[in-house]
């Protein structure tokens, strides 16, 4: 028994093999890349999204024929696309897209924010599609053409892949939630919410649980015959969180990737009062579970950048130049370079580097980008605390999470325990876990990795980012 699982990222698109056990027996990976067009935006290609996918499949055929097959996916990208060629109709806004800024800020400015978030559990913000859907919709000349002719279909990446796979125009609901479109009390998409933003639910995928049986793969689309059943879908940071085995409250999941996504289990539907968003977990067999969650722009992102800037060619070269001094002389690096997200949401923020003076060297630069990134994470894991009540501490994944610096920084940041999954995988874990279900098999998740505690002081650190975010932000 073997699932396919297929987990579709920003920079990449990696699949894996597993067996019954959890065991993975075959690894692939495509790279991507993403195009920043004018000031604010951020795009990549469908149809490049849909080869990378085909590639790591192919990669993984000489394994054999999986017995079904599970999708994890960057969220709150919009893919649109021509029913009748299966086109893409433009580049694909991702996640990090601002191109919706100034609208968001009018809706947000006539009041509209809490009836969006009561209905959605989301505060008004580029970073969802809804915005985006209607921003095709009036500057993409063959839009409302289509959407008139019937023609016209719009949906995250999961949608997107689904229905190249199996011809099936749907998606989960945990995908669904991160739309702004979808009212999570009826698991259904809004026509009231559309019309606000002036988009259309008529060109939106049928929404089904995560764990639906969503449709078999066709022939002659991928290295796979026909038949192959694909049996789960969730967005990649869900996939996460139920790939570290978190079923009940109190336990946070942090995906360090290009941004970042923290998310807890709540009991029930929550507003936030502390700038976090409310979110459908998945659903499944046994219901549908709700989470806290909130996003970071710009997170693993930013030690590349500064990597860039330092003439250094990878993520572990600037956490080896950071580790060669004890702190970072005062320079603290701010990367609100597309605006701040959770808890701020100041898409107004600027990326700043703050504190620099005749001593300081490359090192402390080095430092400062590493440990903004879990200056970050401690800011979202301070408002979950403050929304949820005391968590018991914070779960790792995600390709930074590999770098022990970092999550030790984490720890004496948050002041709680980090626990660094012991697979890379964990969102491709978690939604193949969700896929064997079907076959009554429970995958052991949740295993041990090395966890990280508290040891250094870190109040004047964390006092230097609060006075850096607000320079920021002014």
């Amino acid at each position: 028994m073997k699932i396919l699982a297929i987990d579709q990222g920003t920079t990449n698109t990696k699949a894996v093999l597993l067996d019954r056990t959890g065991a993975i027996l075959a690894r692939a990976s495509a790279p991507l890349t993403t195009d920043y067009p004018h000031p604010g935006w951020a795009e990549q290609s469908a149809s490049a999204l849909w080869a990378s996918v085909q590639q790591v499949i192919a990669d993984l055929a000489p394994h054999g024929v999986p017995d079904g097959i599970a999708i994890a996916n960057q969220r709150e990208t919009l893919v649109a696309w021509d029913r009748t060629t299966g086109q893409p109709i433009c580049p694909a806004p991702i996640w990090q897209c601002r191109r919706t800024a100034e609208a968001s800020a009018r809706l947000i400015a006539e009041g509209h924010d809490p009836q969006v978030v009561a209905a959605t559990g989301l505060g008004i913000n580029p970073l969802f599609p809804a915005g985006k859907l209607a921003w095709i919709l009036q500057n993409v000349p063959v839009a409302r053409g289509l959407l008139a002719e019937g023609r016209l279909c719009a949906g995250t990446v999961d949608a997107w892949l689904l229905w190249n796979l199996t011809g099936v125009f749907a998606t989960d609901h945990s995908n669904a939630s991160r739309t702004q479109l979808f009212d999570t009390r009826s698991l259904s998409f809004s026509p009231d919410l559309a019309a606000l933003f002036g988009a259309d639910i008529a060109c939106l995928p049928q929404p089904l649980p995560s764990d639906s049986r969503f449709g078999q793969t066709l022939a002659g689309v991928t290295a796979l015959p026909a038949g192959v059943p694909v049996l789960a879908m969730m967005g990649d940071s869900h996939a996460a969180l139920y790939g570290h085995g978190v079923r009940t409250p109190g336990t946070v999941k942090a995906t360090y990737g290009t941004g970042s996504s923290l998310m807890t289990l709540t009991p029930g539907r929550v507003a936030s009062a502390h700038g976090l968003s409310g979110t459908v977990a998945w659903t499944d067999r046994h219901g549908t579970s709700h989470a806290l969650e909130g996003n970071i722009t710009v997170s693993a992102q930013a030690v590349a950048f500064m990597g860039n800037l330092l003439g250094l060619t990878s993520a572990a070269e600037v956490s080896a130049l950071a580790e060669t001094v004890p702190d970072t002389g005062g320079v603290v690096f701010v990367p609100a370079l597309a605006g701040l997200g959770a808890p701020h949401w100041d898409d107004a923020a600027r990326g700043t580097v703050t504190g620099m003076t005749h001593g300081t060297t490359r090192a402390h630069l080095a430092r400062a980008a590493v440990e903004a990134v879990a200056h970050q994470i401690a800011d979202v894991f301070a408002a979950m605390e403050a929304d949820a009540g005391a968590l018991a501490g914070l779960s790792a994944d995600g390709g930074a999470s590999g770098n022990a610096f970092l999550l030790q920084r984490q720890a004496d940041f948050i002041g709680k325990e980090v626990r660094q999954s012991p697979v890379e995988e964990v969102g491709a874990l978690g939604v193949a876990a969700m896929a064997f279900t079907h076959f009554g098999i429970s995958l052991p998740l949740g295993g041990e990795g090395r966890t990280f505690a508290p040891q250094a002081p870190a109040a004047q650190d964390r006092a230097l980012w609060a006075a850096a975010l607000r320079k920021a932000r002014a």
